[in-house]
């Protein structure tokens, strides 16, 4: 175990820093993370099995470098990671979160480690183009007072806001057909790509899109929410027209005792919009995972999504639930 030095941390008896020792850092990383959701109001539960298949599966992170670990008396109680992503526009990303034990708020310990987060970024963003915006980034719900004191402590703004909402399966779901020449088929294991792909081009149309690699979709492959059996995809003839990756979260319905599912990962291509398929596909999903013994419906949304999704989800009976907010700060001042 090499114990690490951060600059400017706070001077708390038994307080020290580590690197990431590997999987037997996950399940006191994963209960770190839970009692944070806890205390923040953040309500998807992420099982232990599936927090590992996700330190499996990082893209543009090594955890033994990317991932600090604070204890105090050897108990963990707090650690951030960090990672960078190239936008497909131009420019770069340079990610971060901390994660922190409640009763250990206010003591300066998310502050230190969040500026050790952007140290490791910064040398990602020297061998990046000078040209080329460079920028921090994190995310926080409007629930998460802590998390949002230190970024805006650190110089941090929002750049973007946007929704979880829900929608509850007991209020009438229409029927709505499919617009004319388009069919439902079941999603095959031959047809994982190309749906994939379907998707990945109708996303170059939302804000800022990020360059997607072979990494993304072994990602999605592995991902606990990849449920093709109660997807709803749309053909016209061998092309897929558009998508509802639905799925459910049989652990966060448990903890959280709810009956919940997710009609996410909503995509229609470009020559099939305005016709009425996101709705089509929407209220097929409604009756699916209503079926499947949910009681309502969940989705997150970009506020200003160009393509009008916000306005849509709200006539399809999705109202907010939560807020959550991207923050950004340049990497290098001018």
């Amino acid at each position: 175990m090499t114990e690490i030095h951060v600059d400017n941390a706070p001077d708390i008896p038994g307080l020290r820093f580590r690197n990431y020792r590997g999987e037997e850092d996950l399940p006191l990383m994963h209960d770190v993370s839970e009692r944070e959701k806890l205390a923040t109001d953040d309500d998807y539960f992420e099982s232990l099995d599936d927090f590992k298949t996700s330190y499996k599966n990082l893209l543009n992170c090594d955890p033994f470098k990317q991932v600090l670990i604070a204890e105090i008396d050897d108990q963990v109680i707090a650690y951030c990671r960090n990672w960078w992503s190239q936008k497909q526009q131009g420019g770069y990303n340079y990610n971060h979160f901390t994660i922190l034990a409640p009763e250990w708020y206010g003591q300066g310990i998310r502050n230190a480690m969040s500026r050790w987060n952007e140290k490791v970024l910064r040398e990602f963003a020297k061998a990046h183009p000078e040209t080329e915006t460079r920028t921090y980034q994190a995310w926080a719900l409007d629930t998460e007072k802590d998390w949002i004191s230190v970024l805006k402590s650190e110089g941090y703004e929002i750049v973007r806001y946007g929704f979880e909402m829900v929608r509850p399966l007991n209020i009438e779901i229409h029927d709505i057909p499919l617009p004319d020449g388009l069919e439902i088929r079941p999603a095959r294991p031959e047809d994982y790509r190309k749906i994939w792909d379907a998707d990945v081009e109708a996303h170059k149309d939302g804000w800022e899109p990020v360059v997607i690699t072979e990494e993304f979709y072994k990602n999605w492959l592995a991902s606990d929410s990849f449920q093709p059996d109660i997807w709803q995809v749309a053909w016209d003839g061998d092309e897929v027209a558009g998508a509802v990756q639905n799925f459910i979260s049989e652990e966060s319905n448990i903890q959280y005792n709810r009956k919940r599912g997710y009609t996410e990962n909503i995509h229609v291509g470009r020559k099939w919009r305005g016709k009425g398929l996101a709705k089509a596909l929407i209220a097929r999903s409604f009756k699916i995972i209503k079926e499947r013994g949910m009681e309502e419906a969940c989705l997150g949304v970009d506020a200003d999504n160009p393509t009008g999704a916000l306005s849509l989800y709200k006539g399809m009976g999705f109202e907010v639930d939560k807020t959550f907010h991207t923050y950004r700060k340049p990497v290098f001042e001018d």
